[in-house]
């Protein structure tokens, strides 16, 4: 099959599982056509059924400050799909993702090419709600050809705020365990004691995130359990953030890392992994955590129910309760026998529920059932 997948190419979730996919689907014989308007951040191997297009906004004194992004995908889109002769366009993340592909196929007059739309998270519940994006981001969905949503909560999400009838179908996040697992071998050791124990939070430091919840949390921990703290991201908030450490003198022992390409050795060294947010589609990086047997507090909202089992692979708890998710985490950095309860929990979830091998198929079996209703409509 051959596929074309467009993305943002950021450290966000949304990019990142749209990479993914499209690596595991070349790992598996089909032909895959990234485009957007830079090399995804996870895009980091060579394959030969993997294709990278750039999309590029001509300067024009006329378009500033705003160049059309939006018509210059779309024109890259179609000019991929007809030279490449796509089955599908697999956009992730619905603003301008969907319509620039809706776009591409009417510029290419074709029903052949099918556009399928997976929804991430903020494209429904925060940008695609705002009065000046609602009535668009509804229409992508609607002339979608299919439509996936990474959690049950998101797909109800969706029906319920966009009034839509759309069939939308649940296909979670995954990951690799051969890439996710536990090892304190490479990192342990490079941020203080090795007998501290290691949290870790990873985001966009957006304030959805909490991430002052995260640090008033090993605010508390550290205080009864000595530990480090590793923040991985960046964002809005990380400047508030480090205002706080400085305050707190904490510096020495809470390290801002930004955007790190080899993130599964870092969370595969720690020991406890915080991710109080505000809401989450699905929690990715709760999942990576999972996979590398690290113990996870998170809030009881969005989409994590469905992610992390509460009291078996970590604890959820309400929103903003720093109290009761200090309290937990000083429980798990203190009782070396419940961590490694929990992380094995974790672990067997993410291989069982939320493995690469398991999910992938899935958006593969999608894509053909999608391409099988323009036969049967001219059949």
């Amino acid at each position: 099959m051959r596929i074309g997948i467009t993305c943002y190419p950021t450290f966000g979730g949304s990019g990142v599982v749209a990479t993914e996919l499209g690596i595991a689907l070349a790992r598996r014989g089909d032909d895959v056509h990234f485009i957007s308007y830079a090399l995804p951040s996870r895009l980091n191997i060579l394959h030969e059924r993997v294709h990278f297009h750039e999309v590029t906004v001509t300067p024009y004194p006329l378009f500033d400050p705003y160049p059309p992004y939006t018509l210059a995908l779309a024109t890259k889109m179609a000019e991929v799909a007809d030279y490449e002769k796509l089955d599908v366009l697999h956009v992730h993340y619905a603003i301008p993702h969907a319509i620039s592909a809706h776009l591409a196929k009417q510029i290419l007059g074709s029903t052949r090419l099918k556009v399928i739309t997976t929804l991430h998270g903020t494209d429904i519940t925060l940008v695609g709600r705002d009065a000046s994006y609602l009535p668009i981001t509804k229409f992508g969905i609607e002339v979608s050809d299919g439509v996936t949503a990474v959690s049950r909560w998101l797909r109800d999400e969706t029906a319920s705020n966009f009034d839509t009838k759309k069939r939308i179908e649940v296909i979670p996040n995954f990951v690799d365990p051969k890439r996710f697992r536990r090892d304190r071998t490479a990192f342990c050791q490079l941020f203080g004691s090795s007998s501290d124990k290691l949290l870790c939070h990873v985001s966009n430091f957006r304030p959805v995130k909490r991430v002052m919840d995260v640090l008033a949390i090993f605010d508390r921990a550290t205080h009864v359990v000595p530990s480090r703290m590793i923040m991985i991201g960046d964002g809005p908030d990380r400047s508030r953030a480090e205002a706080f450490c400085r305050e707190r003198d904490l510096r020495d022992r809470v390290f801002f890392l930004g955007n790190v390409p080899n993130l599964e050795e870092i969370v595969g060294a720690s020991d406890l992994f915080l991710l109080p947010s505000e809401t989450e589609s699905f929690g990715m990086a709760a999942l990576e955590a999972m996979a590398s047997e690290v113990p996870v507090i998170a809030t009881k909202a969005g989409g994590l129910p469905e992610v992390i089992a509460d009291g078996e692979s970590g604890y959820l708890l309400p929103v903003g309760d720093v109290d009761a998710m200090s309290a937990r985490a000083i429980e798990i950095l203190s009782n070396p026998e419940l961590q490694q309860r929990m992380g094995r929990a974790g672990r067997h979830i993410a291989e069982t529920r939320f493995n690469v091998e398991k999910i992938v198929p899935q958006y593969r079996d999608f894509y053909e059932q999608v391409i099988a209703t323009r036969v049967s409509s001219r059949a």
